[in-house]
């Protein structure tokens, strides 16, 4: 039986009028002769209501209480999409998590799959029915409920769908499928109708909200087709793919823009073995991801100053780590700045194609933006701005190096 699973987030089954349209839609593809998995999320902004009355009771609830309370959000979908599918006269049945099951370490409210048992999954097909999975969790081995972590119910479908060898994983949501920029941000983005399981990582990881990232990284490892489209119409959407002759063609696939960030410097830190650990251990400890890192040594050599960027949400914590950190090693002190972006223009054409960063570099320049930092890729530059210029630097190197290289 060829299998097809379809993921509908929260926006696709906000409402039940837009349940009873997702059954429409999973009742036709089924017409059709294949086996269907969906994967469901919360409807939209149940998970944010169930978190607030948590922290109505606690300003600190317990991480296990919070992951089972935050899990009846799926399966509420669930079990209503179930529902809905009935009264088509479509056989379906639900499964949470753990009912499949979905295997996790017990890291909870970010929790990471290990493996998936599918024989229930392959029993409920092999009898004619829809099954219809709960998302964005799955059970440890002490049987306790974990959540994956926001917008896991993308890696739960992509998983699946490995598991089962689906022929396809489609992502339906209130989208209709990747853009080369953001059109909000820039009228002349354009849909892309493929785009590499590479390119499409460092897009998700550069602010590209479409894909969750571990979603991607689970697509790339088991090369899971992915098909991104909306669940408003029919239009077809945008697929994610291993390399395929010519896209190395296109220069550049998009330009991102990440407002999630900013920076911190550290002035003056004796140059010795060991203290760049000392300054980053901590802040690694405590969770929180160091993105782009230039240090920059004094003409004597006997000092270097050192520049980081971290989330926004975890930009005090940070400093206030750092800063403790760099008083006890000697160094001159600590400047931070949280109105900074971070711009990126990615392309798997960018491997072999000389000039980009030059190019990129030019056009702002052109546009008086000043770079602060720089990070490279085999397939993605990244620079950081002052905040006030990321729409427009989005806007100038869209036009320079997607638009007119179209």
């Amino acid at each position: 039986m060829n299998v097809v699973v379809q993921k509908y987030g929260g926006t696709s089954v906000g409402s039940l009028d837009r349940i009873r349209a997702v059954a429409e839609r999973v009742a036709s593809v089924r017409a059709g002769g294949a086996g269907v998995v969906v994967v469901v999320s919360a409807m939209s902004g149940e998970t944010n209501r169930l978190i607030g009355l948590a922290k109505d009771l606690a300003s600190q609830p317990a991480v296990r209480e919070l992951d089972v309370l935050m899990a009846t959000g799926e399966q509420a979908s669930a079990a209503l999409l179930s529902i809905a599918l009935h009264e088509r006269g479509i056989a379906a049945r639900s499964f949470l998590g753990g009912q499949i099951k979905i295997g996790t370490d017990n890291a909870h409210g970010r929790a990471r799959i290990r493996n998936i048992e599918i024989d229930r999954l392959r029993a409920s097909l092999a009898a004619g029915q829809v099954a219809v999975v709960a998302g964005f969790q799955g059970v440890d081995d002490d049987g306790n409920i974990t959540t994956l972590g926001r917008g896991g119910s993308d890696t739960s479908a992509v998983a699946v769908a490995a598991a089962l060898e689906a022929d396809a994983c489609e992502i339906l949501t209130d989208v209709d499928g990747v853009y080369t920029t953001d059109p909000r941000i820039c009228p002349g983005a354009r849909k892309l109708e493929r785009i590499s399981y590479d390119e499409m990582l460092e897009l998700a990881s550069l602010g590209a909200k479409v894909l969750q990232i571990r979603s991607v990284e689970a697509a790339k490892r088991y090369q899971v087709p992915v098909h991104v489209r909306t669940s408003f119409d029919d239009s077809p959407g945008t697929w994610v793919v291993r390399e395929e002759a010519g896209m190395e063609d296109i220069l550049v696939s998009g330009v991102a823009l990440d407002r999630d960030q900013a920076k911190i410097t550290v002035r003056q830190v004796p140059d010795k073995p060991g203290l760049a650990s000392q300054l980053l251990g901590p802040v690694a400890h405590a969770g929180i991801v160091v993105d782009m890192i230039i240090q920059n040594s004094s003409e004597s050599g006997d000092t270097t100053d050192m520049t980081f960027t971290v989330p926004q949400g975890d930009f005090e914590r940070a400093l206030e780590m750092v800063a403790k950190t760099a008083d006890a090693i000697g160094a001159a002190g600590v400047h931070s700045d949280d109105g900074v972006v971070k711009v990126s223009v990615v392309g798997l054409g960018m491997r072999s194609h000389a000039g980009v960063a030059a190019k990129m570099f030019d056009v702002l320049a052109r546009e008086g933006i000043n770079i602060q930092m720089i990070s490279t890729s085999e397939i993605k530059i990244s620079v950081v701005l002052d905040a006030k210029y990321g729409e427009l630097a989005v806007r100038v190197l869209h036009r320079e190096l997607v638009e007119q290289e179209s």
